[in-house]
């Protein structure tokens, strides 16, 4: 291992020991997360916490409040976008979904955010990024993460490319301390990322992340790079079969590894970057274990999508992975 990545003894037993607790403090929560889902939603949403902080279990993603879209080879598309997606069409946007129940935007867009509280009274959460890096100069992760909180962000994580970047370079150093600076402003951290090899590293030194932001969709669609040229970390790196639409590429081995994770997972991507239909994206990731969903969703699919979420995740209620969050 690295030198970078070792883990002293001391700093071992104290995550082991934090473990437990949190360990126990998880397990109370999921037996509790049916109940609250009940309580909470009626006919309508149904919410979670992370923390203390309750969301809503579908996220608006943040893409489509930022300003970039997933196109794959359509020129055309990001420029359409700009021009239909306007600052006031956001906002209309926020609106729509905060009254089909949607509280919490995922990822990107905080000024967007506080501008429609603060000019229309919306109640808007958002869940943003951090941005730890290799040689990165002492006191600027410290800051992000100072002033993201100073803006009033509901929760933090690590963002998925840099979780990628780390991981694939032997420094998951690098998230442990971007989750423990964090820790200090007892505000819920996660870790983002497209590969699997993110969260079983965090799970294999301790890393004690509050959630994880990790990426699931099926792999039948039309776009989906092939297996044989499929490789970890190819949205990274690029290469052959490469599709910008291929987020997850081992769906069954994050299945069957996320089960054994006893911490909130929000699954993004679901939908393939659009390139399945909200009907089953939503199905496959509840079914198979995702706690919160981030998507992101134009104005005229919030109540659709919304009325598709409420009727699978309660579908999916007898699901094997217990609820988190």
């Amino acid at each position: 291992m690295p030198e970078a990545n070792k883990v002293n003894r001391r700093t071992a037993m104290g995550r082991c020991v934090a473990a437990a607790g949190s360990a126990y403090a998880l397990s109370k929560a999921a037996e509790a997360a049916a109940a609250d889902n009940e309580e909470a939603s009626g006919d309508g949403m149904l919410y979670g916490k992370l923390g203390n902080v309750k969301m809503s279990r579908l996220m608006l993603g943040g893409n489509l409040v930022s300003g970039y879209m997933h196109a794959r080879d359509l020129k055309y598309v990001n420029r359409l976008f700009r021009a239909y997606v306007t600052e006031e069409k956001i906002f209309e946007t926020f609106q729509l979904a905060e009254e089909n129940g949607i509280n919490t935007v995922l990822e990107s867009g905080a000024n967007l955010v506080s501008k429609y509280n603060k000019e229309r009274g919306g109640k808007m959460q958002i869940i943003p990024s951090i941005h730890p890096e290799i040689g990165q100069a002492e006191g600027k992760l410290k800051a992000e993460i100072a002033q993201k909180i100073d803006d009033g962000c509901a929760a933090l994580y690590v963002w998925g490319v840099a979780g990628d970047k780390l991981t694939q370079l032997n420094r998951v150093d690098l998230i442990a301390e971007a989750v423990e600076l964090t820790k200090k402003h007892n505000i819920p951290i996660g870790v983002g990322c497209h590969s699997l090899e993110v969260v079983k590293a965090c799970e294999e030194q301790g890393i004690p992340c509050d959630f994880y932001v990790k990426t699931l969709h099926q792999d039948d669609y039309f776009t989906a790079t092939p297996q044989p040229l499929r490789k970890e970390y190819i949205w990274l790196d690029g290469g052959e079969g490469w599709h910008d639409s291929m987020w997850c590429i081992n769906p069954e081995e994050t299945v069957a590894y996320m089960a054994k994770v006893k911490k909130p997972w929000i699954a993004f991507k679901v939908l393939a970057a659009g390139a399945i239909l909200p009907r089953n994206g939503f199905a496959h990731a509840l079914d198979n274990g995702a706690d919160f969903l981030g998507v992101g969703m134009f104005d005229f699919q919030i109540e659709e999508n919304c009325e598709a979420f409420n009727r699978l995740a309660r579908r999916a209620k007898e699901r094997s992975r217990p609820w988190y969050g």
